[in-house]
């Protein structure tokens, strides 16, 4: 379990198992990727079947790594459970695309995620933040972290238009994507988790773009099927990938951002307090909040060329993983890194990443991080916790599978 303080203890890195989603969900990574950042920040560990991966955990290899795509590739995978698997996605899925068709496929979907398409969505993520915040009028026992589950559908759902009714099944499965080993998700095994949860998205999301072909609509998924490359316009199956990109996108970062940044206000009531009498304060709680949490918790990518990071040479073919809530502590880059503090001016955090791949739907975070916290402080006097926090099991999301509270309304 992760120390409340944010504060690391001493760790070894004798059979430290980075691969393994029950670490990131039981243990302290951030114990570990402090010992890794100051005496391995290259470091390579290989799994039992043989395959290997090196881990990164500086921000300015993080950076490095990310953001030098004729360097280290995200076509062979961007996701550490995909290690040693071809992605079959690879070159029509924007996360397993490098540039120049990366490009090509994300210019036309950036006036999605901002803009009028962006001020479009507020509307209906202000009623889902609403929502999700209606226990906190009434005194009493309540889970925050299940409750934020209901945001990613009023974000993505909004620019996708997909129905309401559909949204508990869909972020169920995106949820049996992103932690496969969680005890919420898991089907028998992580590898029948995952191709449950594949079959049903790909099906739901086929049938979606067979439906929208040829309709009339500014969603991101008829914006899919009308876009054209230098190739030409868009297969069915390549925006049924990246429907299912999006979603999962949006189910992997905003939710746990919400939930994690409410239990660091929780540990740090002081920040709380500062936020509520001075709500300039909110997009630096925002930011902020981004660094604690940083919920995309680790990409992947494979260098092209022997590459030197800091700590040595990674050989051209292999695996790095990016430990973005590594590189968020970075003490190179941030001043008393495990401080929260909502006044942090100096805030360069990867939580959406770097580079060709920054995140396409940073905005609508952001957006949605600001509302919440916006209504929060209209509606709750003070967050209390109730229990013992749950976190993921992933090594890809770090996130709260459970966050039980207690809040005092308030009553002006």
């Amino acid at each position: 379990m992760r120390d409340g303080s944010g504060r690391p203890a001493e760790a070894g890195l004798e059979g430290v198992d980075l691969f393994d989603p029950r670490f990131h969900g039981e243990g302290d990574p951030h114990a570990v990727w402090a010992r890794m950042r100051e005496h391995a920040p290259l470091h390579r560990q290989t799994l039992p079947d043989g395959r290997a991966f090196w881990s990164v955990t500086r921000h300015a290899d993080a950076c490095r790594v990310l953001g030098e795509h004729r360097t280290f590739t995200s076509e062979r995978g961007s996701l550490l459970m995909q290690l040693g698997t071809p992605d079959a996605a690879s070159g029509r899925m924007l996360v397993a695309t490098d540039p120049p068709r990366h490009t090509a496929l994300r210019r036309p979907l950036n006036r999605l995620f901002a803009g009028p398409a962006l001020h479009a969505a507020e509307d209906r993520v202000r009623r889902a933040v609403r929502s999700v915040l209606a226990p906190a009028a009434r005194e009493g026992r309540w889970d925050l972290a299940r409750r934020a589950g209901l945001l990613p559908m009023a974000v993505a759902g909004a620019l996708m238009d997909l129905p309401e009714e559909d949204g508990e099944r869909l972020l169920h499965w995106t949820g049996m994507a992103a932690a496969p080993e969680d005890p919420d998700f898991r089907v028998a095994s992580a590898g029948a988790t995952l191709a449950v949860a594949h079959h049903r998205l790909f099906a739901y999301f086929t049938d979606l773009v067979a439906r929208r072909r040829g309709t009339e609509g500014e969603d991101a998924v008829r914006l899919l099927l009308s876009m054209r490359t230098d190739e030409g316009p868009l297969s069915d199956e390549e925006a049924v990938v990246n429907c299912y990109s999006m979603l999962l996108g949006a189910n992997a970062t905003t939710p746990h951002a919400v939930a994690g940044t409410v239990l660091a206000l929780m540990e740090h009531p002081e920040q709380y307090a500062a936020v509520r009498e001075d709500r300039s304060l909110v997009p630096g709680l925002v930011e902020e909040g981004l660094r604690w949490t940083s919920p995309a918790s680790s990409f992947l990518r494979y260098a092209v060329v022997d590459a030197e990071l800091s700590g040595g040479v990674v050989p051209a073919g292999d695996a790095v993983a990016v430990w973005v809530g590594s590189a968020n502590r970075d003490e190179r880059v941030f001043a008393d890194p495990y401080r929260f503090d909502v006044r942090r001016t100096d805030n360069r955090h990867l939580a959406f990443g770097f580079g060709p791949h920054y995140c396409l739907g940073a905005a609508v975070s952001r957006l949605t991080l600001r509302i919440f916290f916006e209504e929060a402080l209209d509606a709750v006097e003070e967050f209390r916790p109730a229990g013992r926090p749950r976190p993921l099991v992933s090594n890809f999301v770090a996130g709260l599978a459970e966050l039980p509270v207690r809040t005092r309304p308030r009553r002006d």
